[in-house]
């Protein structure tokens, strides 16, 4: 349903949106018609159809996509200012102005942070400050989402006590888990689940739920070892998949870049979902929902540095070409 309020000056409208956790109502658009010159700018980037040229200016279209996501588009590339979306935690408040590209990282220095980057699990004994932590969390939010407002959600464990006590809280919590890597069940399981998964979880899931637990309860921590910092990202029923694996690989960049080495940890996140023992655990740490995807990072100084790094390969990179 769209109700349109239309005066000298402004055209506003207000409709109904995609959900997310955080939002269930599309933005207002408003376009300020004295200031619009009719470049067209706005109408080009916005892949909803949300706006229109009609005599020489913008207006709001009344065959839109979804409706307004509020992504911002329209107001970020219109240099008149004529325009304003409010709504799906987005205002004119949240605008600042692009850096200069002078300003920005150039290719080689993008590609020198990533080769430097490895996997780090040997960590100084030192905490890491609050204010890095915040530029970390600041750089991840700036990660692309699948639909605004971002819906991926972080918890944060900012000293080596906290992430212990979670992870040895987690290993106990594997044991209500071992039947699943039991020979006589992944015995019964193999024909449903096919040769590959049989393989997955013989030769790493089980020797994984084995190893966590066992060294556990000798009070070692082999899950996140002894990280100073762990920060987990994970989304809502809403959230696209990608969202919080994305964001956690900005993450993993900006800690890289200040400093700090860092390791994803793929284990955790898929145990939680299922069962009243997930729930529980999901709860005692206020996990707020269940989600497709999600990823722990640890993070911290890094107690060794590597000479050499190794050049990765995709599985494949093709090519294609479009037949004549």
């Amino acid at each position: 349903m769209h109700s349109v309020k239309n005066d000298a000056f402004f055209q506003i409208i207000t409709i109904m949106a995609i959900p997310t956790s955080r939002v269930k109502d599309k933005a207002t658009i408003t376009i300020d018609t004295e200031k619009c010159t009719g470049c067209g700018n706005c109408v080009e980037v916005c892949k909803d159809f949300s706006l229109e040229i009609k005599n020489g200016k913008a207006c709001i279209s009344e065959h839109p996509f979804f409706g307004c996501i509020g992504c911002g588009h329209c107001m970020c590339i219109c240099h008149m200012d004529a325009i304003s979306i409010e709504g799906r935690f987005t205002s004119r408040n949240h605008l600042f102005n692009i850096p200069k590209k002078e300003e920005n990282t150039d290719y080689s220095h993008l590609l020198h942070l990533m080769q430097s980057r490895r996997s780090i699990r040997e960590f100084k004994d030192l905490s890491v400050e609050k204010d890095i932590i915040k530029k970390i969390i600041a750089a991840a939010s700036q990660s692309p989402m699948g639909i605004p407002p971002s819906d991926v959600n972080i918890l944060v464990l900012d000293t080596k006590e906290k992430v212990n006590h979670f992870s040895l809280d987690y290993c106990h919590f594997l044991k209500n888990y071992k039947w699943m890597v039991s020979d006589w069940f992944m015995t019964i399981m193999k024909p449903f689940w096919g040769k590959n998964n049989d393989q997955l979880f013989r030769m790493f899931v089980k020797p994984l739920i084995n190893t966590f637990t066992k060294t556990a309860e000798k009070g070692e921590n082999l899950f996140t070892y002894d990280a100073p910092l762990a920060l987990y990202f994970y989304g809502s029923p809403f959230t696209d998949p990608a969202d919080p694996i994305i964001a956690a690989t900005y993450a993993m960049l900006a800690a890289e870049s200040l400093g700090l080495g860092s390791c994803m940890i793929g284990s955790f996140h898929p145990m939680i979902q299922y069962g009243k023992a997930g729930k529980k655990f999901r709860e005692k740490y206020n996990i707020r929902f269940k989600s497709r995807e999600g990823l722990i990072v640890i993070m911290g100084y890094p107690k060794v540095h590597y000479k050499y790094g190794i050049h990765r390969n995709f599985s494949n990179v093709d090519w294609r070409k479009v037949n004549e």
